[in-house]
């Protein structure tokens, strides 16, 4: 809307090559003083939507203000044709409502993302097939005689594995 004001305000739009609507007059003019007359085309109201891309940008302009005209009458009185016309115009998907993504990219999108989710899956499988054992130092049985060495050496009497009723894992981490 306010693109459309400033268009408005910044072009100067030539009556003589502007199509006027289907509940307009065809306008009737002289081309800079000579005695030529030209009408305009008319574009029907309800094929607004069809046709508002091909419309250039003159014509599109007349189209918003001729709609502009036509609103400022009781609605009640006005066509669906006008109505549908003026919705489009004010909120149809052109310009910067005009959509993101082609109809149909929502398969593509899945497809690409679940191919990426195998594809990462794999790679981590394989990854873990190549490592190495872990060290010894993290299989239960030395994580436990850390837990009998702690308690020979008294370590962290206060809080830890050598006070009375500890009932924590110590250094167990394995399961």
């Amino acid at each position: 809307m306010q693109a459309l004001r400033l268009a408005r305000q910044t072009t100067k739009i030539n009556p003589l090559r502007v199509r006027a609507l289907a509940t307009a007059a065809p306008s009737v003019g002289t081309a800079s003083g000579s005695n030529s007359q030209t009408t305009a085309s008319v574009i029907p109201l309800s094929n607004v939507e069809a046709q508002w891309e091909k419309m250039s940008g003159d014509e599109q302009l007349a189209v918003h203000q001729q709609l502009e005209a036509i609103q400022k009458k009781d609605w009640k009185e006005l066509s669906i044709d006008e109505k549908k016309a003026a919705y489009y115009v004010a909120f149809g998907p052109h310009g910067p409502r005009a959509p993101i993504s082609p109809p149909g990219s929502g398969v593509k999108i899945l497809f690409g993302t679940a191919a990426i989710v195998v594809t990462s899956s794999l790679l981590y499988w394989g990854l873990r097939q190549m490592t190495v054992s872990p060290p010894k130092t993290m299989t239960r049985e030395w994580q436990e005689k850390s837990n009998e060495r702690a308690k020979e050496l008294k370590l962290d009497p206060i809080s830890g594995i050598s006070s009375e009723g500890y009932s924590g894992k110590g250094f167990v981490q394995s399961k």
